[in-house]
């Protein structure tokens, strides 16, 4: 394979995550409610994947009943709270301030791994978390004008997201020790779907997807923002390092911070753009390299 194509494929995978945002706020705009926008991935995510391992390798889709405590924790802990904190700060704040939020998630990995691997914090670690905190001062406006320029809810909803993504990290940790990529994150799409399911009360929203407008986003979120990103992304990472292709990722929060302003006029501040940088400068940073044989500090991707 070309050594080029890898960082493409990643790149798209990127870029379809980036625009997720638009999907996601024209179906707020057609009716859908945060948790059955949740629910419409979940369910659109775990079918599409279960089709295509059945193609692929339906072995992959053996697992132990014991085995469940895992997906618990990927599928309802982390991905379906993960995405209802990401798709209501969406709601509340700006797509780019809930992308931005979103990527605290690494500082979040390094303070689980110190406590539940005893990881120790090195001083590029320590310094990326300092770098995190100041950059997402400047994202809600703390500084330097000490005012906010976003809501408590917003903010809270955002961290919350950079939250429950960070421990898929660390459930995900213990279910890769036993299965393949492919059967964490389908089974991850199942539970989830399962459990969102009954609480989104979707059969009541039915009339909605008779539009044409509601199918075409629900299959840009599901098919290109979900299942694309994720084959894309992880074809990528076997033929490159998952430090790079983690800093390759950061063109996400680039690309719905673009997206935003050219589909709904979203404007930031001169300083939230610095603080979206800073942010930035300490995901590219906290990646250690692959050539002195220490671990990486990436997160694998689940949407």
């Amino acid at each position: 394979m070309n050594y080029k194509l890898p960082l493409l494929l990643v790149g798209t995978g990127a870029f379809f995550w980036g625009i997720i945002g638009v999907f996601v706020t024209n179906l707020y705009e057609i009716g859908f409610t945060p948790i059955q926008v949740v629910a419409i991935r979940a369910i659109f995510s775990s079918v599409s994947l279960c089709l295509y391992i059945l193609f692929k390798d339906r072995m992959l889709l053996k697992i132990k009943p014991s085995d469940s405590k895992y997906f618990i924790g990927t599928g309802i802990i982390s991905f379906v709270l993960f995405n209802w904190c990401l798709f209501r700060a969406m709601e509340v704040t700006s797509i780019s301030i809930s992308v931005i939020l979103l990527y605290t998630a690494p500082a979040f990995v390094a303070i689980f791994s110190r406590i539940f691997f005893k990881e120790w914090f090195t001083i590029r670690k320590l310094f990326a978390l300092l770098a995190t905190f100041i950059g997402c001062a400047f994202v809600i406006g703390v500084f330097p004008a000490f005012h906010g320029s976003i809501s408590l809810l917003g903010f809270i909803l955002g961290l919350g997201s950079g939250l429950f993504y960070a421990l898929y990290s660390i459930f995900g940790k213990y279910a890769l020790q036993k299965y393949n990529t492919m059967t964490v994150t389908v089974y991850t799409f199942i539970f989830a779907a399962v459990a969102v399911t009954p609480f989104s009360k979707l059969w009541s929203v039915a009339p909605l997807f008779t539009t044409l407008d509601a199918w075409f986003n629900i299959i840009g979120l599901g098919l290109f923002s979900t299942l694309l990103a994720f084959l894309l992304y992880t074809k990528g990472l076997t033929k490159i390092e998952s430090s790079r292709a983690s800093i390759i990722a950061t063109i996400e929060p680039v690309v719905a911070s673009i997206m935003s302003f050219l589909v709904f006029g979203e404007t930031l501040h001169f300083w939230q753009y610095i603080g979206i940088i800073t942010v930035l400068a300490a995901v590219v940073f906290v990646q250690e390299s692959v050539k002195t044989g220490r671990k990486t500090f990436s997160i694998k991707r689940l949407s």
